[in-house]
């Protein structure tokens, strides 16, 4: 399931009903925002939050010339745009850099949350600044927390420091010791966590805070707890003022309720959002980019982020090259079936594109066969894949079976890599037109 993409189809067709009336009145408006409301509850937003966000953008419409304008709809969308942003933190909200390395991250979360995995998923994307950071182990009570965390450290490409079970603070001093000494720019301590809040924990991980005096408390929330996670989100921050929340499992069957209402509960923005298993899979959050994904507007700026880490300037260069001189072959198809798999999928890419985002379904769309497609092309020799004209029928029976496929599978790729190279012909010799 797509993020938010429940909400951004009912939102959708809350004003798909007001699209291209000439005018609106008072009361569609407000039964519009009615509708919104429910929306809104429906994705577990919090109830004190979705009635204060309808009335804001009510009393903007019609304390302005909106409702009586051509456009009408599309200021109201505007408005809720507007809003939507406001409500979930108006800009990007960075991390803090210490004046002198190493700067410190405190990660705080109960049990389940993701906050190991997190841990290393940021410390992934922050070595990809060029940064040197260092994983430390201060989770000493749950069995086989270390060493999850030196499987997370070993995945993400980074030290992990570790000091087996002994009292937290004194991991986390001796661990900024040894940045300072080795030079890392950044520490990233993974603290205990526990089922549920306790004093306990809390009183530990104040005390941790007042020794370390990180630059970062950054809170992780399991998404899919909806108002649940807002309530852990306020307590901690009751008892730590963290500085940043991370929400974890965005791209799970949740609502969205949490992403949208812990900006307003607890006055701390979202930092990073958790949107897959694998470690590339943090996103920094984007109020702005989120909006526009709940409206179905897509988001194109995080689709070019994507594929600029899916695909270096060097291969797109190599890529065009290609193209120009008409040699893209099976090996070329290939490698742009993995880029689009770390783009997050043919889906995760189209939502973000304007226009079509909320509107693809799953059964529009077989990722399946994208794994198929490649099952095929793996099966053939490295010369099938540069010279796919020598496949001939007992080559195509020997591929079909090697990738467990049919003949007729075999067939079906060859015959679409054959118009796709007839196409790009056209499209070089000018004579390519639109279909309509």
């Amino acid at each position: 399931m797509a993020l938010f993409e429940n909400l951004s189809q009912k939102i959708n067709h809350v004003f798909s009903k007001l699209r291209n009336k000439r005018g609106l009145t008072e009361l569609e408006l407000k039964e519009a925002m009615r509708e919104v409301r429910l929306a809104l509850l429906e994705a577990d937003v919090n109830y004190i939050v979705a009635k204060d966000f309808v009335k804001r953008v009510t009393d903007k419409a019609i304390g302005t010339d909106i409702l009586r304008g051509l456009d009408s709809s599309q200021q109201v969308i505007k408005l809720v745009n507007e809003e939507l942003i406001e409500l979930m933190g108006s800009k990007i909200s960075k991390l803090t850099i210490a004046d002198r390395p190493p700067s410190v991250y405190m990660i705080c979360g109960l049990q389940g949350s993701g906050k190991t995995t997190m841990c290393g998923k940021l410390a992934k994307l922050l070595s990809k600044d060029h940064k040197k950071v260092l994983l430390v182990a201060c989770d000493i009570y749950r069995p086989a927390a270390i060493k999850q965390l030196q499987v997370v450290g070993e995945k993400a490409r980074v030290e992990v420091f570790e000091r087996g079970q002994i009292d937290p603070i004194k991991i986390a001093t001796a661990a900024i010791e040894h940045a300072k000494d080795n030079n890392f720019d950044i520490v990233i301590i993974d603290t205990a966590g526990r089922l549920h809040i306790d004093a306990t924990l809390m009183e530990e991980l104040k005390s941790l805070k007042k020794r370390i005096q990180p630059n970062e408390i950054l809170l992780v929330v399991d998404s899919m707890l909806g108002q649940d996670s807002v309530n852990v989100a306020h307590k901690f921050n009751e008892d730590l003022d963290v500085t940043g929340i991370i929400l974890t499992k965005l791209d799970g069957d949740t609502r969205g309720g949490a992403a949208l209402s812990i900006k307003a509960v607890t006055g701390k923005p979202i930092k990073y959002i958790g949107v897959g298993e694998k470690m590339e899979d943090i996103e920094p959050f984007h109020p702005d980019r989120m909006a526009s994904r709940i409206l179905g507007m897509g988001d194109v700026l995080t689709l070019i982020e994507k594929a600029q880490d899916a695909i270096s300037e060097e291969e797109a260069n190599k890529l065009a090259q290609k193209l120009k001189t008409q040699s893209f072959d099976l090996e070329d198809y290939l490698a742009q079936l993995e880029s689009i798999k770390k783009m997050g999928g043919m889906k995760g890419m189209l939502n973000m594109i304007p226009g079509i985002s909320g509107k693809i379904r799953e059964e529009d769309l077989d990722e399946k066969a994208i794994e198929k497609t490649k099952a095929i092309i793996l099966s053939m020799t490295v010369e099938e894949r540069h010279n796919p004209d020598i496949i001939k029928s007992s080559r195509r029976k020997r591929i079909a079976k090697g990738s467990g496929t049919t003949v007729q599978d075999v067939n079906k790729l060859l015959n679409q890599f054959e118009q796709m190279k007839i196409m790009m012909k056209r499209m070089k010799s000018g004579k390519f037109k639109l279909p309509f």
